[in-house]
């Protein structure tokens, strides 16, 4: 029955990652691209931008309300049933360390939406995405410094391809410039984008860090709760800049004056929450049931989709430099998934090995 248990437990993680890399599927293509929706018919608001990547955690309240009930209804089957005197289960369970290392987080993240953003401003999708891919070369170097992760030759292959992706688009930067703006606008465009995928490396380990040092155990509504708690630390010092910056009574202006029309203005940002929105949770719903490497990989992995969206639907130019970036990334996808592949299989071909010994002794007298 033990064994049953830990089996179902297994699949559960393995459904909860299989539904967060889709989440995170659909925010990684859809964010990028909505914002650069945005800016392309007129938006102008970069503290805005900002605000919408984390701006839509009251949705969260929904999840976490039926996790409450649910653990609520359970308790009380228990304890009227005489098999339980532990106190009844509380709304939001976070203890202190791991409130405060969410709150660190989130202010972080406002830090990295505006790098983001600021960078989204001034470049095509098919540049920024390429440039976020290397993301996953910090991400792998902090998670070694942060949580001891252990790379492979495959996973340290992937990371130099991936960087070298993004130092091809630096050796010709501006030579998809947007027209009207100039080079000195790109190239800072350029160096926010790189800081950007440089601390969103350092997020992703942090987030790990911050679950192995909770002191309690981690289940998937908890992650919730630090996913809300980042979210709303990401959205009031978001919130600060929009309001130092008068951007809260420049929206109607700006809505009235943006080329798709009004509604779709507000459409615009709507979905813009939404999907950003479903990026973070996907991110911190991978690094739960997985590693911060993962969740850098599966962004990284969402390039080529990216890049052909961003083609299609803006007529962006499409260039050798970009095509030989995109050959780098998709080598070093295919590299680090070989080598998880052989690690796993290894891994496999071990445990079997143990367990088979371990019949044998109880066989054995």
């Amino acid at each position: 029955m033990a064994g049953d248990g830990a089996i179902s437990k297994t699949n559960l993680k393995r459904i909860l990652l299989v539904l967060n890399c889709l989440i995170l599927c659909i925010g990684t293509t859809g964010g990028p691209l909505i914002i650069r929706l945005y800016y392309i018919h007129g938006g102008k608001r970069v503290w805005l931008a900002s605000w919408l990547e984390t701006a839509a955690f009251p949705v969260f309240f929904i999840p976490l309300a039926i996790s409450y009930i649910r653990r609520r209804q359970s308790w009380a089957t228990t304890t009227s049933d005489g098999r339980s005197g532990s106190p009844a289960p509380r709304p939001f369970r976070m203890k202190p360390i791991l409130f405060i290392a969410a709150v660190l987080v989130g202010i972080l993240s406002g830090v990295d939406n505006y790098l983001y953003s600021y960078g989204g401003a001034r470049l095509p999708v098919s540049t920024s995405s390429l440039i976020i891919a290397s993301q996953l070369g910090f991400t792998a170097f902090f998670a070694f410094l942060l949580v001891k992760l252990r790379l492979t030759p495959y996973s340290i292959n992937s990371v130099v391809l991936l960087t070298l992706g993004a130092a091809v688009l630096a050796l010709h930067a501006g030579g998809d410039r947007p027209e009207g703006e100039s080079n000195r606008q790109y190239i800072l465009g350029f160096v926010m984008m790189v800081l950007a995928a440089a601390l969103y490396g350092f997020i992703l380990p942090l987030v790990e860090l911050s679950y192995n040092k909770a002191k309690q155990v981690m289940t998937y509504s908890l992650v919730m709760e630090y996913q809300l708690v980042m979210c709303i630390s990401a959205t009031i010092f978001c919130t600060v800049g929009m309001l130092i910056n008068k951007d809260f009574q420049a929206i109607r202006r700006e809505a009235k004056e943006f080329e798709l029309g009004e509604f779709k203005y507000y459409l615009v940002l709507v979905w813009s929450g939404i999907l950003w929105q479903c990026f973070f949770l996907g991110t911190i719903g991978v690094i739960f049931c997985a590693s911060s490497l993962t969740s850098g990989i599966i962004v990284s992995v969402m390039l080529p989709v990216t890049e052909v969206l961003s083609v299609i639907f803006f007529k962006e130019k499409f260039n050798a430099e970009k095509g030989v970036s995109l050959f780098l990334s998709l080598w070093g996808f295919t590299s680090y998934f070989y080598g998880e592949i052989k690690q796993n299989k290894k891994k496999n071909q071990n445990q079997n090995q143990n367990h088979e010994t371990e019949m044998n002794g109880h066989i054995i007298p």
